[in-house]
């Protein structure tokens, strides 16, 4: 039997893509600087406020958190200085993961002070958002108190910003599930509605064919009723995704399932209850709330 693991993981940031970096602060720089969605673009591709400043002063800001959180994306500073100019720099004060208190001065920038200004609501933006998830997520793992239960995200997230949250919820000491539909066979309910197969025999053979086709790859199945565990574990699955269930059936079905598969818990996930569902044994709980319940943390830009 496989465990947890082999069934998550947290993205590091020497395992993200540089041109997907890029092309996010492209996309961001557009916005700003060309009108970037609009049918009709500007006229003029600039930030006409900027341009009116003298040119060749230089700036330097600190980055200041103003209130408790945990600090996600500082690494992308220097990505986005170098878009936005040359001989601009960061000065990292903290690492990402880093639990900082109001007041804590995260990094410092510094270069021409035009290319600063055109940059900080860009730097600001991506910063706030990402130590949002990665509090947010911090929150329900300091909820799960002393519990070996992981906390895994979900595939609920911005499109197009998947890699950067996963990353942030990794930041907050939770765990990634899968990073797509490419990596994980995973046969949900509405799965098994289309292949007939929500119970019995033809749950037990839909499980075994998946197995069969995609051998490589690990084979979870979500259940919705206790009656459909016997099946899915005749056939081999690797992890049962526990859906909705009430603390009583979680607790019956966890001691049902034996360590024969491992157990995630899913759906009704909130900082109520995972005090109560970390002590049922489950291996994982996994939670879409971590990425899209989570707020954006303030964050200042203080010039010097």
């Amino acid at each position: 039997m496989k465990n947890p693991d082999e069934l998550s993981f947290r993205i590091q940031w020497n395992q993200i893509s540089q041109e997907y970096i890029n092309q996010l602060i492209s996309l961001a720089y557009n916005e700003d600087i060309a009108g970037y969605g609009l049918k009709t673009p500007p006229a003029k591709a600039a930030d006409v406020t900027t341009d009116l400043m003298p040119q060749g002063t230089p700036g330097k800001a600190d980055l200041v958190a103003r209130k408790e959180m945990v600090v996600c994306g500082l690494p992308l500073l220097d990505h986005i200085l170098n878009y936005y100019g040359k001989n601009c720099k960061s000065h990292l004060l903290v690492e990402d993961g880093t639990k900082v208190e109001a007041g804590t001065q995260m990094a410092t920038i510094e270069g021409p002070a035009t290319s600063l200004l055109k940059a900080e609501r860009v730097m600001l933006n991506f910063l706030q958002k990402l130590s949002g998830v990665a509090s947010c997520t911090f929150a329900h793992v300091e909820a799960l108190g002393k519990s070996t239960t992981r906390l895994l995200d979900t595939r609920k997230t911005t499109p197009g910003y998947r890699v950067l949250e996963k990353y942030a919820v990794g930041c907050g000491k939770g765990w990634n599930h899968r990073m797509g539909l490419f990596d994980r066979v995973m046969l949900k309910d509405n799965h098994l509605v289309v292949a007939g197969a929500t119970g019995g025999n033809a749950l037990t053979q839909a499980v075994e064919k998946a197995k069969k086709e995609q051998p490589e790859l690990p084979i979870e199945v979500e259940v919705d009723l206790i009656e459909q565990i016997e099946p899915v574990l005749a056939a081999g699955a690797d992890i049962i995704m526990l859906d909705n269930f009430s603390i009583e059936e979680t607790k019956k079905a966890v001691k049902l399932i034996a360590g024969r598969a491992l157990t995630e818990g899913s759906g009704n996930i909130s900082l109520k209850t995972l005090p109560q569902l970390g002590q049922l044994g489950l291996d994982f709980i996994s939670s879409g709330a971590v990425i899209h319940q989570s707020k954006w943390v303030d964050i200042g830009l203080d010039w010097k």
